[in-house]
């Protein structure tokens, strides 16, 4: 396992072999040999998650693993290279695609242990024939630039620089002849081309890449009129374009086969080639998967390890038909068989979130010289929800700010407090820098109001009340779908599914302003949005009167339902109502009190019930319980506070005593009074007993 990664050991171990390790057939920072597991065809590994949960990590883990052992490449398609800039890219002869095969082709040129520089012939002419086609007012500098650039990827030795530049020189010089006279400039530069490629055809493997786009279609055996219709296709645009392009994926893929064949390069090579792509869901990502996946659907075999990194789900094409694995179920072996489809090509895994123990581990190795409370990393878990990047900027938030914060400072002003990550610059609160990576740009003020809604017509009616008039139903729905885009789950009752990402918004959403006003008026619309007798409105206005610091309305409901619901019924009301934002106290004005809050703690502990006169025809002591017992599920089940043995043990008392009514479902109270309070401690979701999703919380807790 490698040191700086958690819960991925299926990808990266070595004993028994991880996915990696079987597919590349090499040990990880090892030029030793590993079974491969697929030694004809291989997968083409898609790993899907969305935001914050390691898919570059792993990328870049990859790379490290095998850098020097056997040829990797890395591109991340979201870097401004691959943008296209009038001033420096023609239309006609560039595109993202183009641009990342020799980006690719460069990075796997580089020579590895017992073996030497790779040469990319094939890719080198299809490219300079398809750049060409944008040279008409170039100058000479750029061509002989850009020229040399391409002609350094058909070289094995160190010693081809001084040829490579005199070569471009002669292009370029073609190239501005062509471009004053009414020469075709396109067909210029491909005859010098294949000069320079007869000029260095020494051996065989020379010979037949020079004669490879003989059989580009239409070509009638001629490699430079192969030559040339990739150039007029490519220029052309749209599908004539993507024909093309397939055929500079095949060349790159042909000069990787040629580099592996004969007895020497058996000798040599240890471990297959290793293609990563970061960010792929977008271009040239996409389209290089579908090329791939098409050739090899038909039959057009390779030997390369592409791992791609891929935002949300990937249920969209070309992936919609691929085998889907969990990264756990890939630890020993992968299970994977392709079909009758082109997509069955692809192995999609999905990242799953950290276990407990993984944030135990990563809290534990960053806050070395930072004495953290003992309920700290389950406390970050359940923020988390195992999301990695936010495991580490909270361990790293703690490092920085836990001995400067004041004793009863909660768990959540490590999330306010400020996190310089940067040398160079100013800190920012926690939160924000972990919006900034989590959540989409140009979405976040939209988000942050809408992330106390929890379905569409409650979004609706936060837009309509709270957002401009031009943000309707309609972008409403287009942001649901870029939440599941995103990667983010679909979870019932609630519009952002993903909690961890919910209560940053809703944190952002109570900052906003001084006074909080903005906070208030989120929730009073969503009061009035769910008015009316009904249960199933109650439980949301409610869980929203909660968040504004009317516990009397719940207490009333809960104290009146207990006799007349099902007692699951009135449990998961009660898990509802009180999950229940609630951040610091203020009074009716908004301001912030000064010093500690600890006010749930208090009423939950009973210190308060003194002072406290129930309404006249009602049992004092079960509102008295159901009211202590709201504000400690409150408090227990906010993810912003430390959870407090003393206040479990006030939980499993109170629920016991509730037990005990003969009215009532004692045996799911008496349940719900052990499994409860441990919950809390270990940082889990608590849920009524019985509950399926209590189940998948217990799977999800795994790591690999």
């Amino acid at each position: 396992m490698l040191r700086r990664l958690h819960g991925r050991g299926a990808l990266f171990d070595t004993e028994p072999p991880g996915l990696a390790p079987r597919l590349v057939g090499l040990r990880p920072h090892h030029h030793i040999a590993a079974p491969l597991e697929h030694p004809r065809e291989l997968p083409f590994v898609v790993l899907t998650a969305g935001r914050g949960l390691g898919k570059s990590a792993v990328l870049g883990e990859l790379r490290g693993a095998y850098q020097g052992h056997t040829p990797v490449a890395l591109i991340d398609c979201e870097d401004r290279q691959f943008t296209p800039s009038p001033e420096r890219h023609p239309a006609q002869a560039w595109s993202p695609l183009a641009q990342a095969l020799l980006v690719i082709a460069e990075q796997l040129a580089e020579p590895v242990t017992g073996a030497r520089r790779i040469a990319f012939p094939r890719l080198m002419s299809g490219l300079i024939a398809v750049a060409a086609g944008g040279w008409g007012n170039a100058d000479t500098e750029r061509i002989r630039w850009e020229v040399q650039r391409m002609l350094l990827l058909n070289e094995s030795g160190s010693w081809f620089n001084g040829f490579a530049a005199r070569w471009a020189g002669r292009v370029a010089a073609k190239a501005v002849a062509a471009a004053i006279s009414d020469d075709p400039l396109v067909s210029a530069v491909i005859e010098a081309t294949m000069e320079a490629m007869t000029e260095r055809s020494a051996g065989a493997r020379q010979r037949r890449a020079s004669t490879w786009y003989r059989t580009y279609p239409n070509a009638g055996d001629r490699a430079e009129l192969g030559l040339r219709l990739l150039s007029d296709h490519f220029r052309a645009g749209g599908t004539s374009r993507e024909h093309a392009e397939r055929y500079l994926v095949r060349a790159l893929l042909a000069d990787l086969t040629d580099a592996y064949a004969g007895v020497r390069a058996h000798l040599q090579r240890l471990g297959r080639p290793l293609v990563l792509v970061d960010n792929a869901q977008g271009s040239p990502g996409r389209e290089l998967i579908e090329q791939v996946l098409r050739d090899r659907a038909e039959g057009i075999a390779d030997q390369v390890a592409f791992i791609a990194a891929v935002r949300g789900s990937s249920d969209r094409s070309p992936l919609r038909n691929a085998v889907r694995r969990d990264l756990r179920e890939t630890a020993q072996r992968s299970r994977w068989t392709p079909g009758d489809t082109v997509s069955s090509r692809a192995l999609l895994v999905s990242l799953p979130p950290l276990s407990s123990d993984d944030t135990l581990h990563i809290v534990d190795a960053v806050c070395t010289a930072v004495a953290v409370p003992a309920e700290l990393p389950a406390a970050t878990h359940r923020l988390t929800c195992g999301n990695p990047l936010g495991i580490a900027l909270l361990a790293e938030s703690a490092r920085q700010n836990l001995t400067q914060l004041p004793p009863t400072a909660p768990f959540g002003a490590l999330l306010t407090a400020e996190l310089v990550l940067h040398e160079d610059r100013e800190g920012r609160p926690a939160y924000r820098e972990l919006l900034d990576r989590l959540v989409p740009a140009d979405r976040l003020g939209e988000l942050t109001v809408l992330a106390a809604a929890h379905d569409h017509d409650s979004a609706c009616a936060l837009a309509a009340a709270q957002l401009p008039d031009h943000f309707g139903p309609s972008s409403v729905r287009a942001l649901e779908t870029s939440l599941v885009t995103e990667g983010l789950p679909a979870v019932p009752g609630q519009f952002v599914g993903d909690a961890f990402v919910r209560t940053l918004l809703l944190l952002r959403l109570h900052h906003r302003h001084a006074d909080h006003g903005k906070w208030r008026d989120v929730h009073e619309t969503l009061i009035q949005h769910y008015e009316g007798p009904e249960p199933s409105r109650a439980r949301y206005r409610l869980h929203h009167e909660l968040a504004l610091g009317d516990t009397g309305p719940a207490v009333a409901y809960l104290r009146d339902t207990f006799h007349t619901v099902d007692t699951r019924t009135w449990l998961d009301t009660l898990l509802f109502i009180a999950s229940a934002p609630y951040f610091h106290a203020h009074d009716a004005e908004g301001h912030d009190f000064v010093g500690g809050d600890h006010q749930r703690a208090r009423i939950a502990f009973g210190h308060t019930d003194a002072e406290q006169r129930p309404p006249n025809g009602v049992d004092a002591v079960l509102h008295l319980r159901v009211r202590r017992l709201v504000h400690a599920v409150w408090q227990l089940t906010d993810p912003l506070v430390l959870p407090d043995r003393k206040l479990c043990d006030r939980l499993r008392y109170e629920l016991e005593q509730l037990s005990n009514d003969p009215r009532a479902s004692n045996a799911l109270l008496w349940q719900a009074s052990q499994e409860w309070p441990e919950a809390a401690l270990a940082g889990r979701p608590l849920r009524t007993p019985g509950d399926e999703n209590a189940a998948d919380d217990d799977r999800n807790d795994g790591g690999a």
